[in-house]
């Protein structure tokens, strides 16, 4: 490093000492360091880098008065700072904004001088009072800023941000009701936004889960899961006695219990059905035999899994004979009947339209020959529709011609 040439300021003259001394002590070794002289040193390096950074800032904001960036030609003080040290532009950005903000907020730049608050500290407790009310009376800006100042001394910056969401609260009761309650709106609201889930079928017999909830659903969803991770339910269930806290791997199988156990009667309906995982299980697999299933959505399961599903609750096993007809599909009843529209989903997959991959539980059950006019609802006079091929069907501008191979094509009457 470059030593500076000949400092003159008190500032700068300090700062060229801190050098020297760091220079001393570079190739130092730490050997003979006790471990009571180690933890009160490496205590006071964290304080003192939280010292260095508030001189940092303010050497930075001195910088942007007397146009240091001008001088040189830079477009400002940001870019000039990132070339000059081979910093990255973003962590220029970074510390310049934290100078500003420093400016604005005098007892966190009091603290971050005398080592007694961290940087992220900092940037949490300016966030928080900036957040406050415009019509919030300065006196109690100042001393809510203050507060979270001394709070600081027991809490690291992540509890700091819990705490200064109840801010307001601290220095005006009422008003903190009130506010709180329009911040967690907003929160809340944002969190419905940016809602999303995502399954990505990695090919290899899992799916990777990715997405984002907001906080209160996910913590009920947590605690679920966690009632079937339980030790004591683990072990009720497969008799396993692992770790005391539930791991990843415990928690992925408390959702696996949660998603097989969920009661299909609470289910919303899809194209007339329950949205229920639909198993074709040929006679001799559930019978014991070696073949494996298959889900309604086209994935293969092995034979075990196969008959433990048929045996769970609200999972209905579409049994097959030999020549691949159905045999039973369940007892479940209703008005159009809830078997048979499993069953025609079972054969037709998707909508039978040429051409359309609607899949079932987007689909209505059409009768190849109207009930009207004298048609049976039976599976063989069925077949899936989508909604705008359906509204065609029964459309006199739109006849229906019977392919080869069960679909059907539309053509529109000039």
């Amino acid at each position: 490093m470059t030593a500076m040439a000949q400092p003159r300021h008190h500032v700068s003259r300090a700062v060229a000492a801190l050098e020297t001394t760091l220079d001393d002590v570079a190739d130092t070794s730490l050997w003979s360091m006790d471990p009571a002289e180690t933890a009160q040193t490496l205590t006071h390096l964290t304080q003192v880098a939280a010292r260095v950074a508030e001189l940092e800032a303010r050497v930075a904001t001195h910088a942007a008065t007397v146009e240091v960036a001008a001088r040189d030609g830079a477009t400002s003080l940001t870019c000039w700072w990132a070339h000059q040290t081979r910093q990255t532009h973003t962590q220029a950005s970074h510390k310049t904004r934290l100078a500003t903000r420093l400016t604005q907020h005098q007892p966190t730049r009091d603290a971050l001088a005398a080592g007694t608050l961290l940087v992220d500290q900092a940037q949490v407790i300016m966030t928080a009072v900036e957040a406050l009310p415009d019509q919030v009376d300065p006196a109690l800006v100042d001393q809510a800023e203050r507060h979270l100042v001394r709070e600081a001394a027991h809490f690291d910056a992540d509890a700091l941000r819990n705490l200064g969401k109840g801010l307001l609260h601290v220095i005006d009761p009422e008003a903190g009701d009130a506010h709180a309650a329009k911040l967690l709106e907003a929160e809340e609201r944002l969190a419905a936004q940016t809602t999303r889930l995502t399954l990505t079928d990695l090919g290899d017999g899992t799916t990777r889960l990715r997405g984002t909830l907001p906080t209160a659903q996910a913590q009920a969803l947590k605690k679920q899961l966690l009632a079937y991770a339980a030790p004591k339910h683990r072990a009720a269930v497969d008799g396993s006695v692992g770790e005391r806290v539930p791991g990843p791997e415990r928690m992925g199988r408390a959702l696996c219990e949660w998603i097989e156990r969920y009661p299909t009667d609470r289910l919303p309906h899809a194209g007339g059905v329950s949205a229920t995982v639909v198993v074709t299980i040929p006679l001799e697999t559930l019978l014991g035999g070696l073949k494996p299933g298959v889900l309604d959505t086209g994935t293969g399961i092995s034979p075990s899994q196969a008959r433990r599903l048929a045996c769970e609750a609200g999972i209905i096993p579409l049994v097959l004979d030999g020549n691949s007809q159905p045999l039973d599909i369940g007892r479940r009843r209703r008005f159009h009947t809830t078997a048979q529209r499993l069953a025609i989903a079972q054969r037709d997959k998707t909508c039978t339209t040429q051409g359309c991959d609607w899949p079932p539980g987007l689909c209505h059950t059409h009768h190849n020959h109207p009930w009207a006019t004298g048609g049976t609802t039976t599976v063989n006079d069925g077949r899936l529709l989508c909604p705008k091929h359906h509204a065609r069907a029964h459309d006199p501008h739109y006849p229906m011609t019977q392919l080869p191979g069960g679909k059907v094509a539309f053509t529109r009457r000039t």
